[in-house]
């Protein structure tokens, strides 16, 4: 099966099951950082990292069928996901009816914008990462960790590298 080349221009993402493909003019509008509660619990992660885009820029390629979605009526958001893996895929708020937001994650290539902003910064955990200086951690290749203020090594002798991941 040959498949189908994106145009020039356009960037194609996909769900973590392929059932949901996602195609976006480039450049983005924008990039961001959601460190929100809502975001943080839809993604379940620190942050949610979207890109912006125009809705009439932004394609549902295939899976449109396979897309489910949570309306918040408080916050008058819609968060739409892969009813099949559960990946988020589009974010909507009533009042920006012309603009929806895209996890940044569904796409491998480059979307035209690196996200430069930060929403609700204020939520923003004390347990997220900030950029700390991290150090390979010895006998578990690929991983790096924050050392602390400790000298003490953080990790029992009877641990091995697939208890930590």
């Amino acid at each position: 099966m040959t498949a189908k080349k994106t145009p020039a221009g356009t960037a194609r993402g996909q769900c973590l099951c392929g059932a949901v493909v996602i195609e976006i003019d480039t450049p983005a509008f924008w990039a961001f950082h959601d460190h929100g509660k809502a975001s943080r619990k839809a993604h379940g992660a620190a942050y949610a990292t979207y890109i912006g885009v125009w809705k009439s820029k932004m394609r549902i390629a295939k899976g449109a069928r396979s897309i489910g979605r949570y309306k918040d009526e408080a916050a008058k958001t819609t968060r739409s996901f892969c009813a099949k893996c559960g990946s988020p895929v589009l974010y909507e708020r009533a009042r920006d009816k012309r603009m929806i937001n895209v996890p940044r994650a569904l796409f491998d290539g480059r979307t035209g914008r690196e996200p430069r902003y930060h929403l609700a910064i204020t939520e923003m955990q004390d347990w997220a990462y900030a950029g700390q200086t991290l150090a390979p951690l010895k006998g578990y290749p690929g991983v790096v960790w924050d050392r602390g203020k400790s000298k003490k090594h953080p990790i029992p002798d009877d641990i091995g590298p697939d208890d930590i991941l």
